[in-house]
């Protein structure tokens, strides 16, 4: 159990974020729990929490340079247009993480987010996102009370599937809401929290 810690420049924060500078210190001051805006971003977010899966986030965060470059910057278009031979090109590209099964959820996703815009118009993965917020944000006071996911993260994850989606278990769409400021997900005490 571990609540915020102070870090060498005298700021709580929480207890991932780490006490001395560098990426996941930045990642949590200034990225995580605030809001994104864009099909792209949205569909960036989606795709790292789904690469994420099984692996830690500062892999991933120091890869998402190489991620943006081999995923055309998230581009929901260009990715759904994906054929065999970008697979293949994403498959050996060391900067990734080369998960054929990850690959393939985030061409089929980039299509899924197609077909649903076609329908739902522009931003229509923020607003399902948006729409399954908790109505009782959680308020962790430590790492004991975080959840890693909540009746809400299931529903956006049936409603994902339903649309053509994958690799978005609660556990993954948990952690999307968390990155992108569907609620608060700091602890109580630390700096960042509303």
């Amino acid at each position: 159990m571990t609540g915020p810690v102070v870090g060498d420049d005298g700021v709580a924060r929480c207890p991932w974020a780490g006490t001395t500078p560098g990426d996941m210190r930045d990642y949590h001051d200034h990225e995580w729990g605030r809001p994104i805006a864009g099909d792209a971003a949205w569909f960036e977010r989606l795709s790292l929490e789904a690469f994420q899966s099984g692996l830690s986030w500062a892999t991933i965060l120091r890869k998402r340079p190489a991620f943006r470059a081999a995923f055309d910057g998230f581009d929901p278009d260009r990715v759904a247009a994906y054929d065999d031979a970008d697979v293949e090109r994403l498959m050996a590209d060391a900067g990734i993480v080369r998960n054929r099964a990850k690959v393939l959820a985030a061409i089929a996703n980039a299509g899924a987010l197609v077909a649903m815009r076609e329908t739902d118009g522009p931003d229509c993965l923020e607003r399902l996102v948006r729409a399954h917020a908790p109505a009782e944000p959680p308020a962790p006071r430590d790492t004991e009370q975080q959840q890693t996911t909540s009746p809400e993260s299931l529903a956006l994850s049936k409603a994902l599937k339903e649309r053509g989606f994958t690799f978005v278990g609660p556990t993954t769409m948990f952690a999307l809401m968390e990155a992108t400021g569907v609620f608060d997900p700091h602890l109580v005490g630390c700096r960042r929290r509303r």
